[in-house]
């Protein structure tokens, strides 16, 4: 469906990527939870295309429709962002052309290679050698990015984790640079990554960012027996969060979980 989809954009005149996680999914051998589609199209232009499908005009401000090629499937227009005034969204998007105008935008270089109906992979940040090497590298200047978005700190401490990768020395020190941002960030975003790292590898992020950490789970240092049972535990996010709880009273544990939003 992916390549019926950037093939009938093609044929319109348009050119489409598949782009970011899926790429490095699939370059990982591991099957992509979804697909990403990106083209020069304009979001108008992407519905035409599309006009013997269902198309779902979910988020067209941002460039995004959503067609129905057998499965739901985002299509964006390539697009450049404008300022970030709250470290978290651009004050507004311009749509572009270039294909290279939206990677240079994006955060980690494993997330910022597109795929085109042929197979041929645009790969201008290294994204390739980088998945080789194991490593979580920002676009550009590290600093930068999480300015922009501080949620990227703890993607980049989630990719680690659920891949197994190490945090490239300028990401990381940009990541203990730029913590502080994180409490510019709604608790709930900040849950939802933090819930996916606990179901990797986590214990050697846990140790080496504990003071990451410590901005949204005011908790102290990690012990090295906490860790210990963290690591041999089921990858299950609510069992390794109630080992790291494991030393709080139930009125501590109630009260943390709810300022971080926890469901109930």
């Amino acid at each position: 469906n992916v390549m019926t989809a950037l093939g009938i954009l093609g044929k319109n005149g348009y050119s489409a990527y598949a782009v970011g996680g899926c790429v490095r999914d699939s370059l990982l051998g591991n099957k992509p939870d979804d697909w990403d589609i990106c083209t020069s199209a304009l979001p108008e232009q992407t519905a035409e295309c599309f006009a013997d499908y269902r198309v779902i005009p979910t988020g067209v401000k941002h460039g995004t429709i959503t067609a129905i090629v057998e499965k739901p499937l985002e299509i964006t227009t390539f697009r450049i962002d404008g300022d970030y005034l709250d470290n978290r969204r651009p004050n507004e998007v311009l749509f572009t052309r270039k294909l290279e105008d939206d990677l240079c935008r994006r955060d980690f270089t494993v997330n910022a290679m597109a795929l085109s109906a042929d197979g041929e992979i645009t790969d201008l940040y290294g994204g390739q050698e980088d998945l080789k090497a194991k490593l979580i590298r920002c676009v550009g200047c590290a600093e930068t990015r999480f300015e922009e978005d501080a949620l990227r700190i703890m993607r980049a401490l989630r990719f680690a984790s659920v891949l197994g990768f190490e945090i490239e020395s300028e990401t990381a020190k940009a990541i203990n640079t730029k913590k502080h941002l994180l409490k510019n960030i709604a608790a709930e975003r900040i849950v939802k990554e933090f819930t996916k790292l606990l179901c990797g590898d986590c214990t050697q992020i846990l140790r080496e960012y504990a003071d990451v950490i410590k901005i949204f789970l005011p908790l102290g240092d990690f012990e090295e027996d906490t860790l210990r049972f963290v690591k041999s535990s089921p990858k299950s996010s609510l069992l390794r969060l109630s080992v790291i709880l494991a030393k709080l009273s139930t009125e501590e544990t109630e009260k943390m979980l709810r300022e971080l939003k926890y469901d109930n």
